[in-house]
Order: C-alpha cells, then structure tokens, then sequence
C-alpha cells in the first residue's frame, strides 16, 4: 500500500522557517508531478506549490516568494522550505501526487504565532 509520511512541521514564530520533508513510497515517483497542500480549521484543503517529474514549479499566490518546493527522486521525497512565515500559515500540511490523488497521510502541523 502506497504511504505518504509528511514530518518537520512544529510551532514557529513570524518571520520563521520550516522545512517540510514528505516520504511517499510510490514505484514511480520521479514521474509523477507532487504537490503540497494545507488545510486550515475551518477552511477547504488547498494546493499551496507543486512540482512536475521535470522540476517546474508552481505556487500558490500567498506563498509566492516566500515557500519553496524541491524533490530527490533518488529519495522519493518532495520537500517544501517555507520562510517569512506568517500566522496564516498555520495549517496542517499534506503531500500527495497531482493525477490522481492517493488516500492522503495524517499531515504535519504548522504553526506559526504572531
């Protein structure tokens, strides 16, 4: 059965950094376009950047600038760096392929106070 393993969130001032690392153990990882969500209390999940099998990457606008998505194929790990953190960040975080989404994992907490 297929997993996604999102860890490296936590409790994090404004103007902080995290790095949110996310293992899938998918077969063929390096072709499949990976993307980050996040959903907060209250709020529909929503895709915050993604990342093609070719590394061409996309934002969401509130995140342009300040988040960045990577992966290691080698790995199969996509990663999301985040800085200049803001309280509307806080949301727990989730990873998972574009095409057809698989059962999600249970996320990564972020928190960031003011």
């Amino acid at each position: 059965q297929v997993q996604l393993v999102e860890s490296g969130g936590g409790l994090v001032q404004a103007g902080g950094s995290l790095r949110l690392s996310c293992a899938a153990s998918l077969s063929l990882f390096s072709i499949e376009t990976m993307a980050w969500y996040r959903q907060a209390p209250g709020s529909q999940r929503e895709l915050v950047a993604s990342i093609t099998r070719g590394s061409s990457t996309n934002y969401a606008d509130s995140v342009k600038g300040r988040f960045t998505i990577s992966r290691d194929n080698g790995k199969k790990t996509v990663y999301l760096q985040m800085n200049s953190l803001k309280p509307d960040d806080t949301a727990v975080y989730y990873c998972n392929r574009v095409r057809a989404p698989l059962n999600w994992g249970r996320g990564t907490q972020v928190t960031v106070s003011s």
